[in-house]
């Protein structure tokens, strides 16, 4: 159940077999190499050198490690980009983006697709069956260092030749774009320009196919390292090693390609990439937000099929925030377990040693850096390992009784026409997320139109544009159904629906937006009735032919339901929030148990986890008997008990 990340090439070849063995005697089965020695295995064209690749996994299979070898795709090096450089990406001033440190290249080279496919089939040939390999990792963070999105003359062209396909004549591109709008008609797709570099706002359709358009790169990029993998590499499984909080490619269709999904976890690094207020980050710096890793894990089961990894999990202080502390004693222990109890196969940490070079000296490893001494995230990883041993297997995950629908393309365009600065999808998604998890809910990412049998209740805290099928299984769920604003209000094409939002759910819902107000900091207005609190940020204008069941400060509907479906009306704060939230799991009658906000529980089949973020101790339910932890849980500690029959 434990993994670690390790770099032979960055290391004496005389430490190997002690790194091997160490890493066995503290309690780690996998090992993952190789997603970034492009250099080393090819330091010039045509001529390579396996050699030392060869010996470190014999090493590491030797010493009884599972290997897990990664595409080297994440870093072309030197000669490539000098001999290659349509491979470069852009920045949207459009800047070529240089060479000197990783992700430098852009999906839409045709160039670059051919050297990958070319690097990876060699690798795939004289690793695929050996005997201590037991899967694949694709490149390495797709989308990291804002690396989705490129705007240079190669993404021109393979955009261009994108919309050829899907629309066929510029008639049809003009029609989908509203491109009569400020004259912006073409007569050819030849006549296209990337939108970027307008004097003042660029057509959001336009953008959005844009972004649908890099997304499709990602997975089709992707799908095409898999299809080598599997020729060559039979009965080991793929996988990708996805990051947080980053939501401009559609994850889910990368997922379709993979055997699991992994991600690389940094609770604290994190804290500062998420728009926490000051003090909500002060707070966590130590230990992160509760939510954050826990609603990595539940997306990426989601992303995964079922089946996820923590691939990198943060053992120590970070280098790459604007802050990077050291985790509270406890926190990697805590996080370890967390990731498990929330389905994880494998928590695997980054990395076995802290570098004494380059960019990533300041990272912290399970060992010192340049030392075979382990760290304090070291120390707490040995006693997961052997804590682990005492408990044996754990159960197998069960479908929750929640389901959060997430849906990229809302980020994307939210994000295009935001319409209040500070409406941001994935703050929306992840506070909705942190509302359910108070209550003491597990709760699933479940994506657009799949189904939702079988869910006693299903949120969806923004969904622009409902496709049919993800109309007909929202109609279609039984249980109840809560629906955020914004939903709705958006066609394929970026346009207002002819009936007004929510456009395909106003049947179910029973409501029409006619007016928008976006509130700036500071300004919300008061909800009362069946729920109580503000809203802020957005706030719609409803008519309502379905039950109001509460209402703004002025009588506007804030709350409605029709049959089995809620709508919320505004971005809730957090009381509002709060409330809609025991409401909708009451009207779905799940059993909750309201947790104090530095609380969190998961069960995972016949057991329940609880960990303590706080800095002040917590009893365990009553009749709680814990298999780990004790009956009052300390603070940055873990509780395992048994569930009631």
């Amino acid at each position: 159940m434990l993994g670690v990340c390790y770099y032979p090439e960055h290391w004496d070849e005389s430490r190997w077999e002690t790194d091997a063995r160490r890493m066995r005697e503290l309690g780690i089965s996998f090992v993952r190499i190789g997603e970034f020695a492009w250099s080393r295995l090819e330091p010039r064209r045509d001529s390579f050198d396996f050699s030392w690749l060869d010996r470190a996994m014999d090493i590491l299979a030797n010493a009884g490690l599972k290997i897990v070898l990664g595409t080297p795709t994440a870093t072309p090096p030197k000669w490539l980009v000098d001999e290659c450089p349509d491979i470069i990406p852009y920045d949207v001033q459009g800047r070529p983006r240089g060479f000197g440190s990783r992700r430098h290249y852009t999906f839409s080279s045709e160039t670059w697709w051919r050297e990958s496919a070319r690097i990876v089939e060699i690798i795939a040939k004289r690793y695929g069956h050996h005997p201590g390999l037991v899967g694949w990792q694709t490149d390495n963070e797709y989308g990291c260092h804002d690396t989705t999105v490129s705007w240079g003359p190669e993404d021109l062209k393979s955009f261009k030749r994108w919309l050829r396909l899907r629309y066929q004549s510029t008639d049809q591109l003009n029609e989908a774009w509203g491109s009569v709008f400020w004259s912006m008609e073409v007569n050819s797709f030849d006549e296209v320009t990337l939108p970027n570099l307008t004097v003042t706002e660029a057509n959001p359709a336009t953008r959005l196919d844009f972004w649908r358009f890099h997304s499709e790169q990602v997975a089709a990029y992707d799908k095409m390292q898999c299809d080598i993998i599997r020729k060559h590499s039979p009965e080991r499984w793929v996988t990708h090693n996805f990051m947080g909080f980053i939501s401009d490619f559609d994850h889910f269709k990368v997922g379709d390609n993979l055997d699991l999904a992994s991600w690389d976890s940094y609770p604290i690094g994190f804290v500062e990439k998420f728009p926490f207020s000051e003090e909500e980050r002060n707070r966590w710096a130590q230990t992160s937000h509760p939510d954050i890793a826990p609603y990595h894990h539940d997306l990426y089961r989601a992303v995964g099929k079922g089946r996820f990894w923590v691939m990198e999990q943060q053992p120590g202080p970070v280098n790459w925030a604007p802050w990077n502390p050291v985790p509270k004693p406890g926190m990697v222990r805590l996080w370890t377990f967390e990731a498990l109890a929330h389905g994880a196969e494998v928590v695997s940490y980054f990395r076995w040693r802290q570098a004494t070079f380059a960019q990533e000296q300041m990272h912290a490893g399970l060992n010192m850096a340049g030392l075979d001494e382990l760290s304090p995230g070291g120390l707490e990883a040995r006693q997961v390992a052997q804590e682990l041993a005492v408990l044996g297997g754990l159960p197998d995950t069960q479908q929750s009784s929640v389901a959060l629908v997430f849906d990229y393309q809302s980020h994307w365009m939210t994000a295009i026409q935001p319409q209040g600065r500070d409406f941001r999808y994935e703050e929306l998604c992840f506070r909705w997320y942190e509302g359910l998890r108070r209550l003491g809910l597990n709760v699933d990412f479940v994506r657009p139109g799949a189904s939702l049998e079988g869910y006693a209740l299903v949120v969806v805290p923004c969904m622009t544009e409902v496709d049919e099928a993800a109309r007909s299984a929202l109609e279609n769920a039984s249980g109840t159904v809560l629906i955020g604003a914004r939903s709705g209000s958006r066609d394929r094409n970026f346009v207002i629906p002819e009936n007004l939002a929510p456009g395909p759910l106003a049947d179910a819902t029973g409501n029409r937006v006619i007016q928008v107000s976006t509130l700036r900091p500071g300004l919300s207005d008061t909800v009362s009735g069946k729920v109580a609190g503000a809203g802020s940020r957005w706030r719609e204008t409803l008519e309502a032919s379905a039950t109001v069941l509460a209402r703004f400060e002025n009588g506007d509907a804030a709350l409605t339901e029709k049959g089995n479906t809620l709508y919320l009306a505004c971005w809730p704060d957090q009381t509002l929030l709060e409330s809609v939230m025991t409401l909708a799991a009451e009207k779905a009658g799940l059993d909750t148990l309201p947790v104090p906000d530095f609380i969190r529980i998961r069960r995972r089949g016949s057991l329940t986890f609880a960990f303590n973020y706080g800095i002040q101790d917590w009893p365990l339910p009553e009749g709680a008997v814990p298999v780990l932890g004790e009956a009052v849980l300390k603070p940055q500690a873990v509780a395992i008990w048994k569930n009631a029959c």
